[in-house]
């Protein structure tokens, strides 16, 4: 099997871009945030703070996440329901920033995320997934972009759903999970020591794509 990390900032491109490599490499593409924000909607949903690591760790028992696919698009079923549209949004992704810094959390989604690499071709994208996740990847890209350049693209996406959210909001939003992220104790975000580092800065989506796919093919993936 092959497996490619797409690591990186929130905003970056990661989802949409390796859902579409993905498709057309005709691998499974794994969406790690989601599996975070699963947890997440499972706290929020349970009345648990998501800050309280031992209340949340001590309830993970009665969580199942489970990850399904629909013509090509990935879905997450959080205790037997679809809550794919449940968990998007700035709120939702605020709370998986926090709950993915649980050392227990991350034990408890790791396994589900390994297993996935070994039975099928994937391009799974998240935070940690060339340095902690599949640290054994074919190849690992780093995609990054400027903030506000980030917080644009986010910016245009909630818009596009109907949220109220301003852009100040959104790249304030952003620069907090950019320091959440990599000043986390455990699996902070970096680079893996022999990732390919890819800055989508003022790309069009097309461009990105583009980039990503000639990566993979100068490493014989394809």
């Amino acid at each position: 099997m092959t497996s490619i990390a797409i690591d990186g900032p929130a905003g970056a491109g990661k989802s949409t871009i390796a859902q579409r490599v993905a498709g057309s490499l005709e691998f499974i593409y794994v969406d790690t945030g989601a599996l975070y924000r699963a947890v997440g909607l499972f706290a929020l949903q349970n009345g648990i703070s998501y800050t309280d690591e031992d209340m949340l760790i001590s309830r993970l028992g009665e969580v199942n996440v489970e990850l399904g696919y629909r013509d090509g698009r990935q879905l997450i079923f959080l205790n037997g329901q679809d809550v794919t549209k449940d968990i998007r949004g700035p709120e939702m992704g605020l709370i998986a920033s926090d709950v993915s810094a649980f050392p227990g959390v991350r034990d408890f989604l790791l396994g589900l995320q390994r297993e996935m690499a070994v039975k099928h071709n994937v391009i799974m994208d998240g935070r940690d997934i060339g340095t902690v996740v599949l640290p054994g990847a074919d190849l690992k890209i780093f995609l990054t972009a400027t903030p506000e350049d980030r917080a644009t693209r986010r910016y245009k996406e909630f818009a596009a759903r109907g949220s109220k959210t301003s852009y100040d909001q959104v790249l304030a939003d952003i620069k907090r999970r950019d320091a959440n992220d990599m000043n986390r104790a455990t699996a902070p975000l970096k680079p893996a020591e022999d990732a390919v580092m890819l800055d989508t800065t003022g790309n069009e989506f097309e461009q990105s794509v583009a980039q990503v796919l000639e990566i993979i093919r100068e490493r014989g993936l394809i």
